[in-house]
């Protein structure tokens, strides 16, 4: 094997466990294994191959980048290592840098079916829909049996309000491959599908199969839990989701004091606000920001039924920009802000808006969802004064219990209540604080309120964001677009009040309730 060339004969059994391991998720194992072989060939550019895998599942970015172009360096026309570069900078949340690399993976490498299908994820985080089915059409060609390309084509569906093929595809997948983690969690995604005694049983049954890998037992894991909750049996579902969690927190664990100070630093460099773009720049601009599971996706639907505006749904733009000044300037977010004039920020403004355009071909307003921005409400202001920002908040027991029980990638505070408690703390602060600071800029708009008094809400978001009412917005459910988020069923659904799920497992979620700092169940 031409990659292997180079390594003793005694370290290539070795090397193929590693990549063995790591395909099947086993970060640990294949950690463990790597690093006597690392300390004899450092510069190996297989060894850093697999290096960066280990680094990227152990949240190490900036390190699994650098051991992967090192390795490329090495091999320069070797489309795995383009592969891998893909991945691991897609990981890192630098999506255009990953498509490149996967692009060239392809052009490499036309037949290489992971490379379509890694291409297809990251065009689908880029909310680059045709695209994506493009890439994913191709890995299924190439691949038949792939199943997470498959299950990933059947999320499309649901997407696009096709829930039932999308049903139906999930089904046709366990069907050929009953370990098939995403195709489980896609029919458990579906929100407003019930699992049946049968499924559960066959679920359950799935979780002991050993060719299923951790990212399968993951995902099978959070079904299984939405399976017990459906019948009733919360305990056993509590206990289905510790058991998934402590999966995922093996490979990565979040660092809430890190996080903190992250956040810290980021309001102490926008407060004061500093002088920014021209206040005009931005008026075509909605940012939604919240905690995942906090009712964003109903609060854009509202919107997206207005003639006037765009649901463009989760956009990467705004950190990505930020990124690009983080490399320009080569110091991270937010060390920079102190040095950034006006011109800076128009420029930056104008960056965004750019990347955007896309979004205003058919109306003038679009909404950007991404929950995370609320990191970057300062930066919002700077960089385009006249966009609206609306802060989405829920009660914070369902919303931390609605986050643990939903199979978020990448949102590794999920893992623990104490992890959930602090992440959702950070948030209320710093909501709390652009508030005050930027009193007329930023609405927010409370999940209970809105259930509660529909129109009044609905009017009040409307005039908040420059906008005639429209009865369309009130009958939201009618309105038929994309919507890429874990409750695309919910929204094409009218209001409803019996979305709260914390009273039933009572007793049960003290432990969150006391992260939180709230009254036990008694």
């Amino acid at each position: 094997m031409p990659r292997l060339h180079g390594l003793a004969q005694t370290a290539i059994p070795q090397v193929i466990a590693v990549a063995q391991a790591l395909e099947a998720g086993r970060v640990d194992e294949a950690d463990r294994q790597l690093s006597g072989i690392a300390a004899a060939y450092p510069d190996h550019p297989e060894i850093l191959r697999l290096q960066a895998g280990i680094q990227s599942q152990r949240g190490q970015h900036r390190e699994a980048a650098d051991s992967m172009r090192r390795a490329i360096s090495q091999r320069p026309h070797d489309a795995l290592y383009y592969n891998t570069l893909g991945t691991v900078l897609g990981a890192a949340g630098e999506f255009d840098d990953a498509i490149a690399a996967l692009r060239r993976c392809c052009e490499l490498q036309p037949d290489l079916a992971v490379a379509w299908y890694n291409l297809g994820v990251m065009l689908t985080r880029c909310v680059r829909h045709d695209d994506a089915v493009d890439a994913l059409r191709k890995a299924v060609a190439l691949a038949p049996g792939h199943a997470d390309a498959r299950a990933l084509l059947a999320d499309m569906l649901r997407v696009s309000d096709r829930a039932a093929e999308a049903e139906a595809g999930y089904r046709r997948i366990i069907a050929e491959s009953p370990h098939a983690g995403m195709a489980w969690w896609g029919l458990a995604d579906l929100k407003t599908m019930r699992f049946s005694e049968a499924d559960t049983a066959r679920l359950q049954s799935a979780l002991a199969d050993p060719r299923a890998s951790d990212d399968d037992l993951i995902a099978m894991g959070f079904a299984f839990a939405k399976a017990l909750d459906d019948h009733g049996r919360y305990a056993e579902s509590l206990a289905a989701l510790e058991r998934a969690n402590a999966i995922a927190r093996r490979r990565r664990h979040w660092d809430s004091v890190a996080f903190s100070a992250h956040i810290a630093a980021i309001t102490a460099a926008f407060t004061p606000p500093p002088a920014g773009a021209d206040r005009t720049l931005g008026a075509e601009a909605v940012f939604i920001v919240s905690l995942p599971r906090s009712g964003s996706t109903l609060i854009e639907q509202i919107l997206a039924s207005h003639s006037r505006v765009e649901g463009a749904g989760e956009l990467p733009d705004l950190p990505l920009v930020l990124a690009e000044e983080s490399r320009r300037r080569q110091q991270p977010f937010p060390h920079w802000v102190d040095a950034a004039n006006p011109g800076d920020w128009q420029r930056l403004g104008e960056r965004y808006l750019q990347r955007t355009a896309h979004w205003r071909t058919r109306r003038p307003v679009f909404t950007d969802k991404l929950p995370n921005n609320w990191f970057y409400i300062g930066a919002i202001r700077a960089m385009l004064p006249a966009a609206r920002i609306i802060g989405v908040r829920r009660d914070p027991l369902e919303t931390c219990l609605s986050c643990y029980r939903q199979h978020l990638d990448n949102n590794e505070y999920t893992r623990t209540f104490t992890d959930l408690a602090g992440f959702w703390r950070e948030f209320d602060r710093s909501l709390r604080h652009w508030l005050a600071l930027h009193s007329g800029h930023v609405l927010e708009s409370v999940y209970e309120e809105l259930i509660a008094r529909p129109e009044e809400r609905i009017r009040a978001l409307l005039d908040f964001c420059g906008l005639p009412f429209e009865p369309a917005c009130l009958e939201f459910h009618k309105t038929r677009r994309d919507v890429r988020s874990p409750s695309a069923m919910q929204v094409r659904e009218p209001l409803r009040r019996d979305t709260a799920r914390a009273a039933r497992y009572g007793r049960l979620l003290n432990p969150l309730r006391m992260a939180l700092g709230m009254p036990l169940d008694s």
